[in-house]
C-alpha cells in the first residue's frame, strides 16, 4: 500500500473538502480518517484476526538491533560483528516447546562458541498478549524481570534481550513461533532460517537442521537445507492483547459459587479421589496473609485448570459468617471450586482434613491422585516455588516429556 505522510493527507482531505458538495466532503473527510489510521500503524503490526509479519527471506541482511539484555547492558547488532556466524533465536519463557529446547540451545552456544559462532536469543512476545490459559505449562510470563528470573534458573549462557514492548525488531525478522532460528554469515547475509532440530522430544531427534546450516557456513559450503518449519507456540503480537481482555471479561462474568463442607467432605477432599492433581487452601477473612496470597491462588486456577488440575479454597469462617466470605471472593473473582465450614464445631472439621494440623492458617496442601501430599504449608506460598511444583507433577498426558523436563531440570 502507498503511503503518504500526515501533513501531505491534511493538507488534501482540506484542499478537496473545500471544491466538493457536502456529501463528498463528507466521504474524503472519512477516507482521510482512515488513511490517518492507517499511517500511523506500526510497521508489520497486524489487526486482529490477521497474522504475523513473514519471516525474513534468505540471503537477506540481518536487520540492526539494540536491545536490553537481562545482564543490564544494552546489546547491538555491530556488538557481534567479529563473529563468523550469529545465531539469533527467538524464544520465550512460556512456551513449552520452547523450554524443552532451552537445554539445546545452550548445548549449541557452548559447542561452537571457540568457533566464532555467536548466539543471541531475542524474546519477542508482549507480555500482555499472552492468556492466562495458554500459560498452562509455565511458571512465569514473558516479561522483561520474568525473563531474568528463568534465565538465572538454567543458567543461560548467551545474551537474552527483551524486544515485547515494541517489537520492532521483531517484525524486521518475522518469527512465526517460539522457537524460531535466524542464522547469518560472516557479511550477515540470512543464510538459515526456521527449527533448530525436527523433534521437540529429543530423543527423537534425527535432524540437526541448525547445526548442519552453521557447519555448512563454517566451512564455506551452501546450506543443505536453508528453509525449515518452526513448531511451537504463535509469536504474541501486539494485537493479541485483546485476547487477553476477552478472557479476563469472561473470568469476570462467571458467577461465584461458595459450598458448605462437612467433615465427610473435606476427608474426601485429602482423600483425592478426582483423579486430578489437587490444590487446597485454608483461609479465613479475618487473616491477612490469606487475604494477600489469595490472589495467586485464582492465578494458578486460571493458568492450569483446563488441564488436569483444580483449586479448592476452604473458608474456616462460621456459616453465618457466609456473606463477608462471598464478599471477598467476588472481589477476587474467584472462579476456584470455595467451600466454607459447614458447622460452627469447626476443629473436628479440620481434622478430617488433617488430623496433624494445629488449625492455624493460611495451610495449604498440594495433592497427587490418590492422596500422596507432594507439598504441604502452614504459611504464606512462594507462588513461583508452587507453581514449579504443580508444572512437575501434572499429569503428562498431553505433552510427553515435559513433566520430566521440570523434574529433572529444576537447578536450585
Amino acid at each position: 500500500m502507498q503511503t503518504v505522510d500526515k501533513a501531505t493527507w491534511l493538507a488534501r482531505i482540506h484542499c478537496e473538502s473545500g471544491q466538493q458538495p457536502d456529501h463528498t466532503k463528507a466521504k474524503i473527510v472519512l477516507l482521510g480518517i482512515l488513511s490517518l489510521l492507517l499511517i500511523d500503524r506500526p510497521a508489520g503490526l497486524a489487526f486482529a484476526g490477521e497474522s504475523g509479519p513473514t519471516p525474513l527471506p534468505i540471503g537477506a541482511s540481518a536487520p540492526d538491533f539494540c536491545l536490553p539484555g537481562i545482564d543490564g547492558e544494552t546489546h547491538c547488532l555491530k556488538d557481534y560483528g567479529a563473529s563468523k556466524v550469529l545465531v539469533i533465536a527467538f524464544t520465550c519463557n512460556h512456551c513449552p516447546t520452547a523450554q524443552l529446547y532451552e537445554g539445546r540451545i545452550k548445548q549449541l552456544a557452548a559447542d561452537y562458541r571457540e568457533r566464532g559462532v555467536a548466539l543471541v536469543a531475542i524474546q519477542p512476545n508482549n507480555p500482555n498478549a499472552i492468556r492466562l490459559d495458554e500459560m498452562g505449562y509455565t511458571d512465569m510470563g514473558d516479561s522483561f524481570e520474568e525473563m531474568k528470573l528463568r534465565a538465572a534458573y538454567r543458567h543461560f549462557n548467551f545474551p537474552y534481550l527483551y524486544d515485547g514492548e515494541t517489537q520492532k525488531v521483531s517484525r524486521a525478522y518475522g518469527p512465526s513461533a517460539t522457537p524460531h532460528l535466524f542464522i547469518f554469515d560472516s557479511e550477515r547475509k540470512l543464510r538459515y532460517e526456521g527449527r533448530l532440530d525436527n523433534n521437540p522430544r529429543e530423543p527423537l531427534v534425527t535432524s540437526r537442521d541448525a547445526r548442519n546450516a552453521i557447519d555448512a557456513i563454517l566451512e564455506d559450503r551452501p546450506v543443505p537445507v536453508a528453509k525449515t518449519p518452526s513448531v511451537g507456540c504463535s509469536t504474541k503480537w501486539l494485537y493479541k492483547e485483546e485476547g487477553r481482555k476477552e478472557e479476563l471479561a469472561e473470568v469476570e462474568s462467571k458467577p461465584i459459587q461458595l459450598q458448605p463442607a462437612s467433615a465427610e467432605e473435606l476427608k474426601n477432599l485429602r482423600r483425592n479421589s478426582t483423579g486430578k492433581l489437587l490444590l487446597v487452601n485454608f483461609w479465613a477473612t479475618w487473616c491477612g496473609p490469606c487475604r494477600e496470597e489469595m490472589p495467586d491462588f485464582q492465578t494458578i486456577h486460571r493458568m492450569y485448570g483446563h488441564r488436569a488440575f483444580e483449586v479448592v479454597t476452604v473458608s474456616i469462617n462460621y456459616p453465618d459468617e457466609r456473606p463477608g466470605v462471598l464478599s471477598v471472593l467476588n472481589k477476587l473473582h474467584a472462579t476456584s471450586r470455595n467451600l466454607i465450614l459447614g458447622s460452627t464445631d469447626i476443629y473436628p472439621l479440620l481434622a478430617a482434613f488433617d488430623a496433624d494440623w494445629n488449625a492455624a492458617v493460611p495451610y495449604t496442601m498440594l495433592i497427587r491422585p490418590g492422596g500422596e501430599v507432594v507439598f504441604k504449608r502452614q504459611a504464606k506460598i512462594n507462588p513461583l516455588e508452587l507453581k514449579r511444583l504443580i508444572i512437575s507433577n501434572l499429569a503428562d498426558d498431553d505433552y510427553l516429556g515435559h513433566q520430566a523436563y521440570w523434574q529433572t531440570h529444576s537447578e536450585p
